[in-house]
């Protein structure tokens, strides 16, 4: 009977440093998610231009890079996560900065509405990674390779704004990125795989 329980607790001592994984590595996603959340209210309210907004998907590109790295051998270390979450705290500060400095944008320009439906399909794909995370669908492992790709999409949304206007070759480039992103995120979600 004692050997019993001291199998189980070894099994559960065992098995805590991959929960501990799976929740830390939801939270960076939901982190993500809100970042997210943040740049299209600003979008939508005027509080952030274009060109604005995209060096903020400059910045969340970076981070996706990070988390990527991290995730690559499918846990996420105490300093990984203190790194990853300096550099949210970063593009966190960048966004109240960017988005209550004297700059306004036009929500409704075309532009802007552009960045806009691009921004929120970020959120969606974010929100779709973290939903994975949290169900076991996805392992840390393929988290990280689904933030690489958002990290990809990120960037070309940034490109795409450099310059604070996007036009419509450049959105149906991101779109392109975007879709193919969905394909990643529903195919590691369905292929078996669980943690």
């Amino acid at each position: 009977m004692n050997t019993n329980r001291n199998l189980i607790a070894a099994l559960i001592v065992a098995a805590f440093p991959l929960c501990v994984g799976a929740q830390t590595t939801g939270s960076e996603v939901q982190r993500d998610v809100n970042q997210q959340q943040r740049i299209e209210q600003g979008l939508q309210s005027g509080s952030l231009t274009t060109r604005e907004a995209a060096s903020l998907e400059k910045k969340e590109s970076q981070v996706d890079r990070m988390e990527s790295r991290a995730l690559k051998d499918g846990t996420l270390t105490d300093a990984e996560k203190a790194r990853i979450q300096r550099a949210q705290n970063n593009v966190s500060r960048d966004i109240e900065k960017d988005k209550h400095n004297a700059q306004t944008g036009n929500p409704n320009s075309a532009s802007s509405q552009r960045m806009q439906a691009d921004v929120q399909r970020n959120i969606n794909q974010e929100k779709r990674i973290e939903q994975g995370v949290q169900s076991g669908q996805l392992t840390n492992r393929e988290a990280g390779k689904l933030e690489r790709g958002q990290a990809n999409v990120d960037r070309r949304e940034a490109r795409a704004g450099a310059d604070g206007h996007v036009g419509r070759g450049e959105q149906r480039g991101i779109q392109t990125a975007e879709n193919r992103q969905s394909r990643h995120v529903f195919n590691q979600k369905h292929d078996g795989q669980k943690k």
